[in-house]
């Protein structure tokens, strides 16, 4: 700690007189008759689920694997606390990582009659008990929060006589806030850094130095950054017992979202919270663990029943959220790396292998270019497909290792007419056209022009066309009117989504809702395809992922060497894979440019994957082909052309194949098996049926040759019909039920 840190943290002993102080926190609230956890909250919570709510008071652990539920069961548990166990909401202090979560934690309870709980994040948390307390222990106004440490670390590095770029800067600035979140101080860097074998543009005695010039900076301009907040939360409470007694008083019980991303001052500050008491519910999940660069460490969630040994330890292993296809293979890549920390059974389990509630999807499609590029034209036209089959642009992501991957896919996205968002950008609320808009609304609030027909809807559209915003079709292309006319849509939904909940609700309840929304960046949906790191995606899902750029040096990351590094960058992959919940395409580029040697090797944790994929689809050439192919959507603006390795091979001769044999997959002179007659009849009429409900030629629903081809192969499953040539991801989603439906003698669905 530097500046207004620990030297005015120790002031002032003795407690002052809090008779006539604001309240740090919400006051504790009494026990209301909510009953979300008798028939309401226990109603389709799955056995697991249950035995989390029902937990004893106390030490609580609960092993969430992607997609188990883990936002329902702490929900269902906070709210049991307070109906069954007489526990003030007022009382519970949730904490998660991001504002979007504790938003959406807040509004589930809201929802179940629970209010008064506080759902924040530990910076949020913080700074509100520091806001309350820091004047009384320090005789002075807490000090400003600096949300930057750019231009502190630009002044430091400038004393110190660095000139580093802007990258070199950013890397820097990661450097101390590791070391901060780790509780390194500056002397002790360079030991620290070469135990955790820690890697930046400088030498580690230089950014000891600079580090050491960062904190003096910071402290001369009397600010401070966010890892004090959590400091000085820390040492005031540990240092002044009155601030204890009072805070303890008013927390009782904690829950911890996320709890494999708690750095070592993070858990500080929880320690200090919980006192000697153990009534803490902790959630997390070791195979996500991927933030260890910033301090993170899956150790206090491993290690949490050793520290507890009466802790109740529940393992969530039912995946809700995604289908079969895309479960086994996120098991495939956890069979290949175990979680971090030390070996601890009882909070890790077998495996973590992950149990698939979801009906049969589609298989996950291996997309493979000759350069980067065409990769990015092939992931275009599929999105395209898909948006023609009814997913929602908002539906679909595209996750590639780090930002600068982002331009091939924008310029794509681009010239297909697709509109996408880059996340990471500016805040949904601090763009011009949103702040505008609110200023209006607050505006048309304090004025008579709320006194017009129509409901709350109604209302924000007229204020909202004053902007210049209409309902109904956005501006062609996804450039900054096609983005602009988004941002106004959403909120003009968020309008929509209150109206629903609440019909009587006017436009001072939306303001205030869009005041709570900014407060904690609480953002919409916004329309359009998103674009995002990995490491940004984690919490989120869509119907339909994109991971891309799936090569050798860039997954895993080139600078990725040590087990535990290259053991990461594999649950990396196992984040984007759990993002997705029908559609998923795991996608490479062979070289980086156009015409360039194609000398790549796809990411070595795909081999294991690819491998099984194979094996299920028989291990033809020709169906490995296909599916590297498969492009729903192919025709459109900003086509390009994604090709395998090998071309189609005859899968009797081994010959290769082109044009119609292409299609058949074999040669015309090599014998097939035998046709089934009947079925192939019973095809052509199904297939008739469904060309005329479309208006269309009948080959365009499935051609005479791959109806032969089905005939001939009988496929029973999805993984058997889809490696058929001619049996794309878009005709899989459209006819696949119908198919197999009769293959097998059932009448089709459609």
């Amino acid at each position: 700690m530097s500046g207004p840190s620990a030297p005015e943290a120790r002031r002032a002993a003795s407690p002052p007189d809090r008779r006539s102080s604001p309240d740090p926190v919400t006051p504790v609230t009494p026990v209301t008759p909510v009953d979300p956890a008798g028939a309401e909250a226990e109603q389709g919570l799955d056995p697991e689920q249950l035995a989390a709510v029902l937990a004893p008071l106390g030490p609580v652990c609960i092993l969430a694997g992607a997609g188990t539920g883990k936002t329902r069961t702490i929900t269902h548990r906070i709210a049991h606390m307070v109906s069954e166990r007489e526990v003030g909401a007022g009382q519970i202090l949730a904490v998660t990582f991001t504002n979007r979560a504790a938003g959406e934690l807040r509004g589930r309870l809201r929802v179940m009659g629970v209010d008064g709980v506080q759902a924040r994040t530990f910076h949020a948390a913080a700074l509100r008990q520091l806001g309350y307390f820091w004047p009384s222990v320090a005789g002075a106004a807490l000090p400003r929060l600096e949300k930057s440490r750019i231009p502190l670390m630009a002044k430091a590095a400038n004393r110190v006589r660095l000139r580093p770029d802007r990258a070199e800067l950013r890397d820097l600035t990661s450097e101390v806030e590791w070391a901060k979140a780790s509780m390194v101080a500056p002397a002790d860097y360079v030991r620290h850094a070469a135990a955790h074998g820690r890697e930046s543009s400088f030498a580690p005695d230089v950014v000891a130095r600079l580090y050491e010039a960062y904190e003096e900076v910071k402290s001369e301009a009397g600010v401070l950054d966010f890892d004090d907040l959590l400091l000085l939360t820390a040492a005031v409470v540990e240092e002044h017992g009155w601030v204890a007694t009072e805070l303890r008083a008013r927390y009782r019980h904690f829950v911890v979202d996320e709890y494999q991303d708690v750095n070592p001052l993070q858990q500080r500050v929880l320690d200090a919270w919980l006192g000697d008491r153990d009534s803490l519910c902790v959630v997390g999940d070791a195979n996500q663990t991927i933030y260890s660069f910033t301090g993170a460490t899956a150790r206090h969630l491993v290690e949490f029943p050793r520290r507890f040994p009466a802790a109740t330890v529940v393992r969530l292993v039912r995946d809700y959220r995604s289908t079969p296809q895309v479960v086994a293979l996120a098991n495939r890549l956890l069979d290949g790396a175990a979680p971090p920390g030390p070996p601890a059974p009882d909070a890790r389990g077998a495996s973590g292998r992950l149990v698939a509630m979801r009906p049969r999807g589609p298989e996950p499609v291996w997309l493979e270019s000759d350069s980067e590029p065409e990769e990015a034209a092939a992931v275009a036209r599929r999105i395209r497909g898909l948006l023609g089959t009814g997913v929602p642009a908002s539906e679909i992501a595209v996750l590639y290792r780090i930002n600068a991957q982002s331009e091939a896919y924008e310029t794509a996205l681009g010239r297909a007419e697709i509109p996408y968002l880059v996340r990471g950008g500016e805040k949904f609320f601090e763009r011009p056209e949103v702040t505008g808009a609110v200023r209006m609304l607050r505006a048309a609030l304090r004025s008579a022009e709320t006194d017009r027909p129509g409901g709350l809807t109604d209302v924000v559209a007229d204020v909202l066309s004053s902007l210049g915003w209409r309902p109904g079709s956005p501006p062609a292309g996804p450039g900054a009117d096609r983005e602009r006319w988004e941002n106004l849509a959403a909120l003009h939904r968020l309008a929509v989504d209150l109206e629903a909940r609440q019909p009587e609700a006017d436009l001072a309840v939306f303001a205030a809702d869009l005041a709570e929304r900014a407060a904690h960046q609480h953002t919409p949906t916004v329309q359009g395809v998103t674009l995002a790191s990995l490491h940004a995606a984690k919490g989120l899902e869509w119907d339909a992922v994109f991971l891309v750029g799936l090569v050798d040096g860039m997954l895993p990351i080139v600078h990725a060497q040590t087990d535990e590094q290259l053991a990461e960058e594999r649950r990396l992959l196992y984040v984007g894979v759990t993002r997705a919940r029908v559609h998923l395409t795991l996608s490479w580029a062979l070289a980086r440019a156009e015409g360039a040697r194609r000398s790549r090797r796809p990411s070595r944790f795909l081999d294991e994957p690819r491998r099984a994929a194979e094996a299920s689809r028989g291990g033809s050439s020709a169906a490995r082909s296909a599916a590297a192919r498969a492009e729903p959507g192919a025709a459109g603006p900003g086509r390009g052309r994604a090709r395998s390795r090998s071309s189609v091979l005859c899968r009797v001769c081994g010959r290769p194949l082109a044009g119609a044999e292409a299609r058949v997959g074999r040669c015309e002179a090599c014998p097939g098996g035998p046709v089934d007659g009947e079925l192939f009849e019973r095809l052509r009429a199904w297939r008739a049926r469904r060309a005329k409900e479309q208006g269309a030629p009948a080959f365009v629903v499935l051609t005479d040759a791959t109806l032969r081809l089905i005939a001939e192969r009988r496929p029973s499953t999805v993984a058997e019909l889809v490696a058929l040539p001619g049996i794309g991801q878009s005709k899989l989603d459209r006819y696949g039920e119908d198919v197999l439906a009769l293959v097998t003698g059932r009448p089709p669905v459609g």
